[in-house]
Formats: structure tokens, sequence, C-alpha cells
């Protein structure tokens, strides 16, 4: 007889097999360049109730242990047969499993001799899914109805039978037909050899071992997650970060944590965030516990302090919320989702600053902050129609860690994100040539441990209307904060025609048109620094000189190292850190370094005047919350710059006369 924790950790390395080679089927047989090279899909195994009971840890993305299913299943009823698909990106109707309308899931009942085991489950990010742009997502969308075809659950297979006027329906819809229905098609193959794998598991432990060992690897994982949050210090810790939503008019949206630590559990109360935004930087988690956009950066650090943990919805058990309806993270149905991947990074920003003021030692500074995917679409001048591509994932460097620097050119929250290798991307897309795509000097933050650098990549385009998307480009205003005397990381640029007398600085892309000849240039952010930079060896310091991560004038005023004719010299260098240790303005290290620009805006937009605004607004209809927030956060501005007072009464009453106006013009 088996032991009952030996088969536990055997089942779970089987569970664990079965998503992997499900995710190298979809990944080999995918046909486009996002899913096959980028790897923007998803294959999990999900319990009866709903949970992730298996997911990759290497293939794929990352971040599902959180994914909620249940809102889908539910969906469904009892119409459930075998050889049943379906499908959806509908984020409403699945209560937050979608979290856009460009991921379209495939997922199916696994049975054996008519008992239901599981769900083998799959998504994909389409190229195009329709909508008002090419490639389907704009920040400036504003309603759900602007970005594609909403496809609600349904039976895409019916019993094993392709249901094909809902297959025509989907692809008559979208700009990419032949692609998107290949990389479905990669999903299908990766359902049908995860449901194999199962039934073969099953034959070989009998049905009830199997779905006993569903509940046992989940509770495992939970019980593991809770040993590691036990040993942080109980209390509540708050921290808050802004979205940068200036390319659509909408200026900083704050973002605001209180996490609370108690015991073995954790609670996130998001309350004093901003309102949903018309924009499509909303996020629909339904104020699911766990839900996977609102924990990656805790999950990651419980995976840091556990690397054999059991990687399954268990371990996300642990970590309750509280999200107020109306709000950016828990928005009203109808608003648009397409880029809120921005709005994503920004919560694990603010939930990995709030457990470091708990345990200091344990979390990098913060990394870029950008998840952008840069897409182009172009004439198809044999057919009439679009071409429609991503060019590269456009992200920064990673913050630098307590015991290393940042990773240079990519981030860890986002490291499944691969790069698109140039020489593919130009035999599909030859109307668009790549003239450079490399590392950024000095974009990462000084440090002991150095940010890690972002990327640098310009293109040219040879045909007329090409249109250029960069969804959830972010850290243009406020660079990525350091750590513990670190300095933050450099922020964002976009140069249209770069080197020519039309050059132009146009910040984040919403959509826009290139013609014949036009060039594009973009820098991404490098990561924080982490640790006092003077404390950074010297040999590191000229390493990174001499390959071009930092520059001379870097290397001389943040680390106070004098290179001389290649060598570096030390009593220089000695009296150059006396004289800047002794200029600064600290004996012992900030816990956040966030940069100039960042501390003169909390200068003067206070939490307590931001919490004022939050707090007189929350309980109007929503787009009366959404147009005062708008009109109200400009107004404040415009009197915080001319000096004059503004205080947390003055904000009510701005707020009470606003809606008096709007009463007495509808009376």
């Amino acid at each position: 007889m088996m032991d009952q924790k030996v088969r536990l950790e055997i089942l779970s390395n089987r569970f664990q097999a079965i998503v992997d080679e499900m995710a190298q089927v979809i990944s080999r047989t995918a046909h486009t360049v996002f899913v096959k090279e980028t790897q923007d899909y998803g294959a999990v195994l999900v319990s009866r109730n709903g949970e992730v009971f298996a997911a990759p840890r290497r293939y794929g993305v990352l971040m599902m242990v959180g994914m909620p299913m249940d809102g889908a299943i539910s969906y469904l009823g009892e119409d459930v047969q075998e050889g049943d698909i379906f499908i959806s990106n509908d984020p409403e109707a699945t209560e937050g499993m979608c979290t856009h309308l460009s991921d379209i899931f495939l997922w199916k009942p696994i049975f054996y001799r008519g008992n239901l085991i599981c769900w083998t489950w799959s998504f994909i990010h389409v190229s195009d899914i329709g909508g008002r742009v090419p490639g389907s997502i704009a920040p400036s969308s504003h309603e759900v109805f602007q970005e594609g075809i909403r496809i609600t659950p349904q039976k895409l297979f019916r019993a094993g039978k392709l249901y094909k006027p809902l297959l025509d329906m989907i692809l008559a819809n979208c700009r990419t037909p032949d692609q998107n229905w290949g990389d479905m098609k990669a999903c299908l193959a990766g359902l049908a050899t995860s449901e194999a794998r199962v039934v073969d598991l099953v034959d070989q432990y009998s049905f009830e071992i199997i779905d006993q060992s569903v509940d046992d690897v989940l509770n495992y994982a939970e019980k593991q997650s809770r040993r590691i949050i036990e040993h942080v210090p109980d209390g509540t810790y708050h921290f808050h970060d802004y979205i940068e939503a200036d390319m659509v008019g909408l200026g900083l949206i704050r973002i605001k944590v209180a996490m609370t630590i108690s015991d073995d559990e954790m609670l996130l109360d998001f309350t004093g965030t901003a309102p949903q935004v018309r924009a499509a930087l909303n996020l629909p988690t339904y104020n699911k516990t766990g839900h996977w956009m609102l924990i990656t950066g805790l999950v990651n650090w419980i995976c840091t302090q556990e690397p054999t943990i059991a990687y399954n919805a268990g371990l996300v058990r642990p970590m309750k919320v509280n999200i107020p309806r109306g709000t950016i993270l828990n928005p009203e149905p109808g608003a648009a989702y397409g880029a809120r991947y921005s709005t994503s990074h920004k919560v694990c920003d603010v939930t990995v600053g709030a457990l470091a003021q708990a345990v200091v030692n344990e979390l990098p500074a913060t990394d870029s902050g950008q998840g952008s995917i840069l897409l182009v679409s172009v004439p198809d001048m044999k057919t009439g129609g679009s071409k429609v591509s991503v060019i590269q994932p456009i992200v920064g460097g990673a913050g630098g860690r307590p015991m290393d620097d940042g990773v240079d050119g990519t981030m860890v929250i986002l490291n499944f994100l691969k790069n698109i290798p140039t020489e593919i991307f130009e035999n599909e897309m030859p109307e668009v040539l790549i003239h450079h795509y490399g590392l950024r000097e000095d974009s990462g933050g000084a440090g002991e441990y150095r940010g890690g650098t972002g990327i640098e990549i310009e293109f040219e385009t040879s045909v007329p209307y090409t249109s250029i998307t960069s969804r959830c480009m972010e850290r243009y205003v406020f660079g990525p904060p350091g750590r513990l005397g670190g300095e933050p990381g450099a922020t964002g640029y976009t140069l249209f025609n770069p080197r020519t007398d039309r050059e132009t600085n146009i910040g984040k892309i919403d959509v826009l048109e290139m013609q014949p000849g036009d060039r594009l240039r973009i820098g991404t952010q490098g990561g924080g620094g982490y640790g006092d930079p003077l404390n950074r060896p010297l040999e590191k310091v000229a390493e990174d000189v001499s390959n071009g991560l930092v520059h001379q004038r870097t290397c001389e005023n943040l680390y106070g190292v004098i290179i001389r004719d290649g060598r570096i010299d030390k009593e220089a260098t000695r009296k150059q850190r006396a004289k800047l240790q002794a200029e600064r303005g600290w004996n012992e290290p900030p816990l956040f370094g966030f940069g100039e620009a960042r501390e003169i805006y909390m200068s003067k937009w206070t939490t307590e005047i931001e919490d004022a605004l939050s707090n007189a607004i929350k309980d109007l209809p929503i787009q009366l919350m959404q147009f005062l927030h708008t009109r109200l956060q400009r107004d404040i501005s415009t009197m915080l710059e001319n000096g004059e007072n503004v205080n947390p009464k003055r904000v009510e009453a701005m707020v009470k006369q606003h809606q008096e106006l709007m009463l007495a013009s509808h009376a």
C-alpha cells in the first residue's frame, strides 16, 4: 500500500507533467508569432468547482493559478456531456475568468465512464477579435462594444461535432480569421492531449483516488502558502501608485491598497482606488478571492520562499480581497477592458510595495512597470484586407534584487513573454523593417544591485496606412521606484521619425498611423535599483560602463566611481564617494526611492486630498462619479499649481457644488 504523502507528491508531479505537455502542444502547433513565439497562451487543469489544480511553470502564461473558472461553469448549467467544447471571451458572462475580449478561452469536460473528473482549460490571445482598431485594443476605447465581438459561453463542439455556424460568426467578425482559427485548433490539440493523459492516469489509479487527489493537491498548496504568510508580522500596510492615463486625457489614476496580515491570511482592501474610467484600463475582477490579475507579485514572492510549492489555486486561497463596486478594479458591466494589464501591473506594484514594508529584505525593487504589446497592421496588397501581427512585447528591466542585479531587458513578473526573433517577424511582415533592437544604456536604477536595463527598438514601414498600437505603455511620468537607497529606473520614451527634422517625442501611443518611410523608436524603462549605489563594488560599476549599460556621468554622479583611461582611479573614487555621501540627506537608506518628479507630486497631491476626493464621490452614480473625478482632479491640480490652499473640507465643498449645478441644469 503506497503511503498517502508519497502518492500525493507523485500525482502532483503527474498533474504538472500533463499541463506542461498540453502547453507544449499548443505552442508547437500555433499559427501566430504571438502564441508560438511570445507565448501568450494558457493551459491548465481545473477542478469540478472551478479551481486550477495544475498549471505550467515554464510554458505560456505563468500566472494562471488564480484564474476564477466558477462563473463560466455556473453559466453553463447542467447541459454538459462528453465531447462538448466550450468557448468564450466575455469578462461579464464569465465573471472575471476572461479579462478582455482578445483572450479566447476553450475548455472541455473530462469524463471517465460517465463521471466528470475535471475540466481541461486553455486560452490564446488572438491578434485581432474585431472592433474599432486593428488588433482590437486601444487605450481610448471607452466601452466594451468598441473592442470586438463578445462571445458568451457557448458550445463550439456539441458531443464532438463542430457547430460551424458559431465558428463562422466569430471568424467573420475579425480581421485575421485564418490565423485565429489556426491558434484555436492548437488549443483543441492541447485539450485532446490533456484529456487522454488524465484518462490514462485514472486507468492507472482509479477514479476515487484521482478525484480525492485533486482536492488534496489544492489543500496541500494552501497549507504551504499559509505557512509562508504566517511569518509576516501582523499589521496593516498601506501603499499606492498611479496608472498614467495621460494618453487618453485622464491624468494619473490612483491604485490604493491596505494589506492586512492576520496570522496566516492576508486581506487586500482597495478602498480609495479610483473609479472606473472612460478608457480601456478597467480590470474586471468581480471581487474574486486571489484573482490572478491582483496577486501576481504575491504569488511570485510565495514561490520564491518555497520553490517546490504545489503550483495551483490552493496557494491563493489565503488572499482575500475587498474591492468597491464601480472602481477601476471592479467596474460595472459595459466598461472597456482591452488595456487592463496596465492596471493589473500597477496592482502588482502596490501589493509588493505594501508587503515590502513588512518583510523588508525579501522583495526586489520595482520593475519597469510596462507590459506593452507593440502591434502593427498593414494593408494586404494581394487581398485588399489587412495583415496584423505583434512586433515585440515592449517590456523593460526588472528591479534590483536583494542579492543580485535586476534582469536586463525583461521583467520577472512577465518573464513568460518571450521576444520574437527579428528574422521571423520580418519574414511574416516584410513591409516593416527592424533597424535596431537592443538594451537601453543608463536606464536601470543605480543601486548596490543595479536595476535591469530597458530595451530600445526602432523600425520603419514601407507601405501606406500602417497602423500601430502599443497598449499598456506605462511609467513615462514617474520612474520605477528604487528600494533601500536605490535610485528609480528611467522613464520611457517614444520618438516619431528620430534623427530627422520631423523628430517628435510623442509619448505613449494610442493609435498611430505611419506612411512609407516613417520610423518609430521606443525606449522602455529600467528597473529600480536596490541598496545604496555607493556600496556597489567598483569592478561591477566599471564593467557596466564597459558594456554600455551605465553612462560615464552616472558612474561618477551616482556610483561615485572615477574611471580614467579605462582604469579605476581608487583615490579619486574614495573622495568622490565621501563627497556624495556627505551631500545626500539621509543616514539610513529610505525604503523607497520615488524620484524627484513623484516626490514633488506627492507633496502637493497629499494622501488626505486624494482620500477626500475619493470619499466625496464614492456613492454617486457611476457616470457622475467618473465625470466629477476627472473634472475635479483637473481643477484641484490647477489650484495646487497656483499655490492655493486645498484641504479635505474644500474638496468636499467642490463636489457638492458641482452636484448642485448639475441638478439645477436638469431641473
